[in-house]
């Protein structure tokens, strides 16, 4: 008899149990668990569309009412280096009409003679002018370098009905004929020989004739200049012409 022999059916020594199976002899493997699809969430609906807002039309010019006598010449050599794009229309003004433009609407500011009524209005006075004595270039009046109310007396004084300075002289004689409508009338009258004219400086500069000669008035009145605009349309370019005026630079704030 075999040594070591046994039944065939007995496990070998140190063999261990074999792993059951399953149906179709395959190995079974851990099923991979579904993974949760994330909820679809839907895209936005685009709102719709407002209607476009109206473009806003900047201005295009600054217009600038201007008195005779004012000279506003270097301002406006300032704004069309700084504001290129925006016109600066300058407007003649008649200073009996200066209130009266400026409520109007046709203007943005200007330049207007003291004294005018403030109602309403934003005023910034810029200068004052002294006042001359034209008087024909022939007169003993232009013996002397300046002049006084009192050496007036007994001449003939002409008042234009664009007067802007309202002065009264009791000792001076009243023209026999009616006052000259302009202040260029007047001082055309006393050119040829005719009495005198009471004007501030730049008036006397702007109607000059060579016929003509201007006094300083010693304690005669004084003629302020201001810049005047609406107080309700206050706009960006009236406030950038005021900067101007004011001596600011392009790079300075309004303070």
């Amino acid at each position: 008899m075999a040594k070591g022999g046994g039944s065939r059916g007995a496990p070998r020594k140190g063999r261990k149990d074999a792993a059951p199976r399953r149906l179709g002899g395959a190995s079974a493997k851990p099923a991979k668990p579904k993974s949760a699809k994330p909820p679809q969430r839907r895209a936005p609906q685009p709102s719709p569309q407002a209607p476009d807002a109206p473009a806003l039309e900047l201005p295009t010019s600054f217009v600038l009412g201007a008195v005779p006598g004012a000279t506003p010449g270097k301002w406006i050599d300032t704004w069309r280096e700084r504001m290129p794009h925006v016109e600066l229309d300058l407007r003649p003004l008649a200073a009996a009409d200066q209130r009266a433009e400026l409520a109007g609407g046709a203007l943005d500011a200007a330049i207007v003679r003291l004294p005018i009524e403030r109602d309403g209005l934003h005023v910034i006075p810029l200068y004052d002018e002294v006042a001359v004595v034209v008087v024909s270039k022939d007169s003993h009046l232009t013996a002397a370098d300046e002049l006084e109310l009192s050496d007036l007396a007994g001449e003939i004084v002409i008042t234009p009905a664009d007067d802007v300075l309202g002065l009264e002289i009791p000792d001076a004689v009243a023209p026999a004929f009616a006052p000259p409508a302009t202040t260029e009338e007047a001082i055309a009258t006393v050119a040829a020989g005719v009495g005198a004219v009471i004007v501030p400086m730049s008036l006397a500069r702007l109607h000059r004739r060579r016929d003509a000669a201007s006094i300083p008035l010693r304690d005669g009145p004084i003629s302020s200049v201001a810049l005047a605009w609406p107080a309700d349309r206050t706009t960006p370019l009236v406030e950038a012409f005021v900067g101007i005026v004011r001596g600011r630079t392009a790079n300075s704030s309004r303070a």
